[in-house]
């Protein structure tokens, strides 16, 4: 939750998926473990057979009922701004790059490019190929991603994990939510910790 606070989003299409296939899901402990691929978290309610399929229902249903619902984080427009007066906000997330499009849309955030779908790995992957210099996250594994690429972690606590987590995975700056990063970026801040 860096840019958005999806939980209320997410959280409808979880009751919704329950509802529709008589599973129990808790929705408030899924909206409590976010950050993770989506298969990790139907993994906890579905056999591992039946999660391609509840995967593919989930993402059908996930524009309709959660994209309406979905705010966004305090100071996001701002720190993207600040990122694209200092070259380019690339957008990279866990979400489908689709969904994630729209929710930017939605909420009228700006940004340059969207890519979804990545986690830990795959973000550092991004983070190079895009000749990144900072990469601003809410998950240990966002950290990580900084780290193997070799830019700046920027981490906000609006996610799953602690400062003292974010700290350990490698966190240049930790703050409670974005408006903090606005002077930083303007600043024009070593690119490096």
């Amino acid at each position: 939750m860096t840019l958005i606070d999806s939980r209320p989003g997410i959280r409808a299409v979880y009751e919704e998926l329950s509802r529709q296939t008589g599973v129990p899901i808790d929705a408030e402990l899924a909206v409590s473990r976010l950050g993770p691929p989506l298969t990790w978290e139907l993994e906890h309610w579905f056999p591992a057979e039946a999660v391609p399929e509840m995967f593919a229902r989930y993402r059908a249903m996930y524009p309709e009922i959660a994209i309406p619902r979905v705010l966004a984080m305090p100071g996001a427009d701002e720190a993207l701004a600040a990122a694209r007066e200092l070259g380019r906000a690339i957008v990279i997330t866990a979400k489908a790059g689709p969904n994630a499009v729209l929710h930017l849309e939605h909420l009228g955030l700006p940004h340059d490019a969207v890519v979804g779908d990545a986690w830990r790995e795959q973000k550092a992957e991004v983070l190079v190929r895009e000749s990144a210099d900072t990469y601003v996250g809410d998950h240990v594994h966002d950290m990580d991603a900084a780290r193997i690429a070799e830019v700046r972690g920027l981490a906000v606590t609006t996610g799953p994990c602690s400062a003292e987590e974010l700290v350990a995975a490698g966190a240049a700056h930790v703050a409670d939510d974005l408006t903090a990063f606005v002077p930083l970026l303007r600043a024009g801040a070593s690119p490096r910790p």
